[in-house]
């Protein structure tokens, strides 16, 4: 099973687990008299790979008692609903694609803002943006207008490392550096922080914590996860969902600046075949127990309100539709008592499904659609089959009273609109001192020293410091995705108006003891200094667009060659490594006196210059790696209990001041091939197709897929000419109908997830001579029946210029996205022309804005 199936007893089993869920949910200040049991103590072996779950061998959790008064209330409620208003309940719309209106005529339980979805031009909003919108759907849902009883709504976001979708919020260290340190009573005070900023903006809900246990670094959602152990993964579980509800059973529940939690992705989003966002976990049924769901072991007991199901599958069955895990596991046998929302559109992913028309995931236990742009077809199909018996309404009416319940329970019947709340718009609570100072703190405690050769750290704060790449003074580049937008980066230090850079952090260190900071992002200028600090590394991405197939870094907005020339004459350098997981660095490693794995850490710079020159006698690097540190590129799985686990740096590794380093030179042999490096999703670069790709001039029903050029059909002759480089480019001449290129493979690949996960086709072209192009641009798939799609595209003449088109285009013209071996086709019109082609690849929609024809970017 490519490395899944290890002895899971070495981690943490199913009883300890259990113990951890046990503990926390009997806390002091929780006075619920629930209990838990674990079951029968069960190996590896003791369950089979099979797919099937038995639901007796996980552990059972009594929840408490449900509330009489709540359960009375939602019982008077329920009678007074129309079956039309417990369908809109049960449905939740993305706040780009549904208007106030809608909210109050579909009588809608839920909105929700993706994270290119905010209110106004940005995929981000300021206070007051936010509250105005917030107000709107608020007060359309609560009109009583036509209906017996107004039901309010929640407002759902991905606050996942603070509020970053509000300008002005703190930023916090993404998760992994939080797993770094380590420090439960510190993330609950992160997620307190997090839900009073909340609070400012009018929202009632967020979509964390991520309680993934990533297994294969090579996910782009690896940085959401707090480790590859699942006992950090538990430690924290609880105490998150304390930090943003409060306690059950005291007044710090649901009160004041207190928000609703949901633990996600449920199961197993980081046990995925080889790491691939919204895929496959084969794995055994006690690995998926024991290890994936040790969050949810703590979590739930500490009274999460909602639970996301995950867009990834369990043996071929996707989770929005596995109704053993859903509702056989996690709500009857873990006892929870909240409800199930889907993740964005993910109901759709089940076989005799679409987004717009799923009984199987509500019948199957999950009790709110995220239909974020498909909420107005689902709402009418899933009224149909409450009406014809598909769904019955007694499953209608347990979703319902599950939203009615944490809707009652967060005390959202008695609140005024958002904007007259308590907090609501006071901009003093952003980025307060203490919540700055959180910030900073975890960014201290999430560092990880793996390298430090002769004490190169901490520094004297008095020398002159040369400060280098591009990470050092971007706020963007050192918060990573999920940050003012979806994917992150792009986005100016003055849209963080609260935030620090870390060139500045160390500007303010330095300059206080009398030191002189420069800074050269490029490292070119040849200045001297006492000591150069680089701070480079991965450039933002988020779900899905982040999945690699190798954990080779590559240098981007830095060339990290310069990191040997800048040392060369013996001035110490230390490099401050920017990323989102673990990755095979070794050259820069080599390279540096000083390594610091800085994880992605948010808005607080200073936090890094509070380490670098130990500003405080009492700091120490007490970060510990909460994943294992490649020795190869490969991006195997390596986790312990692996077999053949072998670390260049075990989990839990980490230097502190003061500590002797025993490492040498590293090896720098990647381990991978050309054509492992060559970038995932590019078919045609730098002049050539990138294997297994081919390149094919077509002329009627004669093709040609010689790859040396120049090639001449009837009508039709493709020879190279120069973009940026000699020959980087196809240079094609027409002059009848019928003719074209196709760039295609012999197998076909599976680029659903890249539809779903808003992927663009994207090329660059250029028409020659004095009038543009009108051409046909389009995929093919491998089928028996004809399944091709193409969309106009006007090549303007004169310079060349970025063409992209949405893949959800091809995939709604019918195209199969599961069998593409044509990925990009070019038709050529009758009237003949001459244009030229060239770095034809899959892009990240960054605008979320489908385009299907005529647009150049």
């Amino acid at each position: 099973m490519r490395g899944y199936a290890r002895n899971v007893t070495l981690r943490l089993t199913c009883s300890a687990i259990a113990l951890l869920a046990l503990t926390a949910y009997q806390a002091p200040e929780d006075d619920s008299e629930a209990s838990a049991a674990a079951p029968e103590t069960t190996s590896a072996s003791d369950v089979a790979a099979d797919g099937v779950i038995h639901p007796e061998l996980w552990p059972s959790f009594t929840p408490p008692p449900l509330a009489p008064d709540v359960e009375a209330r939602i019982d008077a409620i329920l009678a007074t609903m129309t079956l039309e208003q417990k369908v809109g309940q049960v449905i939740q719309a993305d706040s780009g694609s549904v208007t106030p209106e809608e909210v109050r005529e579909y009588r809608l339980g839920s909105v929700l803002s993706g994270g290119n979805s905010a209110p106004g031009p940005l995929p981000y909003a300021d206070t007051q943006t936010w509250l105005e919108a917030a107000d709107a759907y608020f007060n359309a849902s609560i009109d009583p207008d036509g209906v017996d009883i107004a039901i309010p709504i929640i407002w759902g976001i991905d606050a996942v490392h603070g509020h970053a979708n509000l300008r002005g919020a703190v930023v916090f260290p993404h998760n992994i550096g939080l797993g770094a340190m380590r420090n439960p009573d510190l993330i609950e005070d992160i997620y307190r922080v997090t839900a009073r900023e909340l609070s400012v903006s009018g929202h009632d809900w967020t979509f964390a914590p991520t309680l993934a246990v990533p297994q294969d670094d090579r996910w782009g959602r690896t940085y959401e996860g707090f480790s590859e152990d699942p006992a950090i993964v538990a430690s924290y579980g609880d105490r998150i969902v304390y930090g943003l509800q409060g306690r059950p059973g005291t007044d710090s529940f649901m009160s004041t600046g207190r928000v609703i939690s949901s633990a996600k992705h449920y199961l197993a989003d980081g046990g995925t075949e080889n790491g691939r966002d919204q895929g496959n976990a084969i794995i055994s049924e006690a690995e998926l127990r024991d290890i994936h769901a040790a969050g949810y072991l703590t979590a739930v007991p500490a009274g999460v309100q909602t639970v996301m199901a995950s867009f990834s599958s369990w043996w071929d069955q996707p989770m929005h539709g596995n109704e053993a895990l859903l509702t056989d596991v996690l709500k009857d046998r873990l006892g929870f008592q909240g409800f199930v929302v889907g993740d964005w559109n993910g109901h759709g992913l089940i076989a005799s499904c679409t987004s717009t028309d799923c009984p199987d995931a509500f019948n199957a236990g999950m009790d709110m659609y995220m239909a974020p742009d498909s909420w107005r077809e689902l709402y009418h199909s899933t009224l149909g089959h409450v009406r014809s018996g598909v769904i019955s309404e007694a499953r209608l009416d347990d979703a319902v009273r599950r939203i009615l319940r944490v809707k009652i329970n967060s005390g959202i019947f008695e609140l005024p609109a958002p904007s007259a709340r308590p907090l609501a718009g006071n901009a003093d609570i952003l980025a307060a001192p203490e919540h700055r100072e959180i910030a900073r703190q975890a960014v201290r405690e999430s560092l990880v020293l793996l390298k430090n050769a002769n004490q190169t750290l901490p520094l004297e704060a008095g020398l002159t410091v040369l400060v280098v790449g591009d990470g050092a003074d971007s706020i963007a580049k050192a918060s990573g995705g999920w940050t003012l937008s979806w994917q992150g980066g792009g986005h100016e230090n003055s849209e963080f108006p609260n935030g620090q850079t870390i060139l500045d952090g160390i500007r303010e260190t330095v300059e206080a003891a009398g030191g002189t900071v420069i800074h050269d992002p490029d490292g070119q200028s040849g200045a001297s200094a006492d000591v150069v600090i680089a701070i480079y590394g991965e450039d933002p991405y988020a779900e899905f667009q982040g999945d690699r197939d190798h954990l080779d870094f590559v240098p981007n907005g830095f060339d990290t060659e310069r990191l040997s020339e800048l040392g060369a004459d013996g001035t110490p350098v230390v490099s401050v490594f920017l990323s989102g997981r673990p990755m095979w660095a070794n050259p820069e490693i080599n390279a540096s006196d000083a390594f610091v794995a800085a994880w992605l850490p948010g808005s607080e710079g200073g936090g890094i210059a509070d380490m670098l020159f130990r500003s405080d006698p009492g700091f120490d690097f007490t970060g510990r790696l909460s994943y294992s540190w490649p020795a190869t590129a490969t991006g195997e799985p390596l986790n312990p209990g692996d077999a053949d686990y072998d670390p260049l740096f075990a989990l839990g590794y980490g230097l502190s001041f003061g500590e002797p380093d025993p490492l040498g030179p590293l090896p720098e042999e990647s381990g991978l091939s050309a054509r492992d490096t060559a970038p995932e999703g590019t078919y045609y670069s730098r002049g050539q197709a990138i294997p297994p790709w081919q390149v094919s001039v077509i002329s009627g029903d004669t093709s040609d897929s010689s790859q040396v050029l120049p090639v001449e059909l009837d009508g039709i002759r493709v020879g190279a000419t120069d973009r940026n480089a000699q020959e980087d480019s196809l240079h094609v001449i027409w002059n009848r109908a019928d003719t074209g290129i196709r760039i295609a493979a012999e197998e076909a690949i599976d680029l659903e997830r890249q539809a779903n996960g808003a992927m663009e086709l994207a090329f660059q072209a250029r028409a020659f001579g004095n009038a543009p192009a009108l051409v046909e641009v389009g995929m093919g798939c491998q089928s028996d029946t004809p399944c091709t799609a193409t969309v106009p595209i006007r090549i303007v003449q004169g310079n060349w210029a970025e063409y992209r088109i949405s893949l959800n285009c091809f995939a709604d013209a019918g195209v199969d996205m599961n069998a593409i071996n044509s990925a990009f086709i070019l038709n050529l019109p009758a009237d003949g022309g001459e244009i030229g082609i060239s770095e034809v690849r899959l892009e990240s929609d960054t605008d979320a804005m489908r385009t299907c024809g005529n647009t150049a970017n």
